[in-house]
């Protein structure tokens, strides 16, 4: 019996398992899906699909940054254990698909899997990952990534073994502008900004705030002028956009400077931080309620 790619393309969705596993197997068998699939599990290719309903909400994060400092990547890959996290297979596995991101003009995810794994072009990126769900035996999932380019430098900070990584652009280059940009990224990683500047934040964002802070003034002090509890307000949110702007926070190595003093001090003008991304394992996701013993005894289970 021929077979066909959409054959091939229905097993692999059914399976998980790489296509050219998929279309030996389905050879193997004369075409019957049902065999094929029968096949695919005696020969332990098919463990991924048992796992795909398994919560990953731990995991790694990785960046790659070129030589000369002016490209990077940052990738997260999810694991449903800590365990996982730290295996030598894994951490492979995700800094190799951090490179293949920085290497490669890509949209999203989707296209990412798609694409041939570096080391060996015969396997895409998801085929590598369905055997690393195989031989691990945990549901394992990429989850985001994201990239930065410069004219200047992009420098990294790396929290907790790749619990959270962040990667800082200063419009500078050099080993000063280096080390500001690492010293960001760890204030970045530390204090978990959402904006560069107060310049960034949306006006509806302010308004909103504006607005919450003006019921929760008016409940706290009712009877007051409202002049005065305008004045209030306008304090607060002013406090509030300082803890949530990379530039007016207080800068963790000496809470005497805010960062953007600390930046102007350094390399001239506050503004030369021009961007960030920080990413944190399985921020967002909700995560399965265990105990350490019950992990432990997952692991040794297999």
């Amino acid at each position: 019996m021929a077979i066909t790619a959409a054959m091939v393309k229905e097993l692999r969705e059914r399976t998980q398992a790489g296509m050219m596993d998929c279309k030996k197997a389905l050879n193997a068998v004369d075409g019957d899906m049902d065999k094929a699939i029968e096949y695919l599990r005696e020969n332990g290719l098919a463990k991924a699909a048992k796992k795909a309903d398994r919560v990953a909400a731990e995991g790694l994060i990785k960046d790659a940054i070129s030589a000369d400092c002016k490209k990077a990547a940052i990738v997260e890959v999810n694991s449903e254990t800590d365990f996982v996290a730290k295996n030598e297979q894994f951490i492979s596995f995700v800094n190799e698909v951090a490179q293949i991101v920085l290497n490669n003009d890509v949209a999203d995810v989707e296209a990412l899997k798609a694409l041939p794994w570096s080391s060996d072009a015969s396997k895409t990126v998801n085929d590598v990952l369905t055997e690393k769900i195989a031989t691990i035996g945990e549901n394992l999932s990429i989850r985001r990534f994201a990239k930065l380019s410069t004219e200047g430098t992009i420098a990294s900070y790396t929290h907790g073994g790749g619990k959270i990584v962040s990667l800082v652009e200063v419009l500078a280059e050099g080993e000063k502008a280096q080390e500001v940009g690492r010293n960001i990224a760890m204030q970045v990683a530390a204090a978990n900004p959402e904006f560069v500047s107060v310049n960034e934040v949306p006006e509806e964002k302010k308004a909103h705030e504006k607005e919450i802070l003006m019921h929760q003034a008016l409940n706290e002090n009712p009877g007051k002028p409202e002049n005065i509890i305008e004045k209030m307000v306008i304090g607060r949110l002013n406090k509030q956009l300082k803890e949530i702007c990379l530039l007016e926070q207080e800068y963790v190595k000496d809470p005497d400077f805010t960062v953007g003093k600390y930046v102007a001090a350094e390399i001239g003008k506050a503004d030369m931080v021009k961007a960030f991304v920080r990413f944190e394992a399985g921020e967002g996701i909700e995560k399965k309620e265990e105990n350490f013993a019950e992990e432990v005894a997952k692991q040794m289970q297999g």
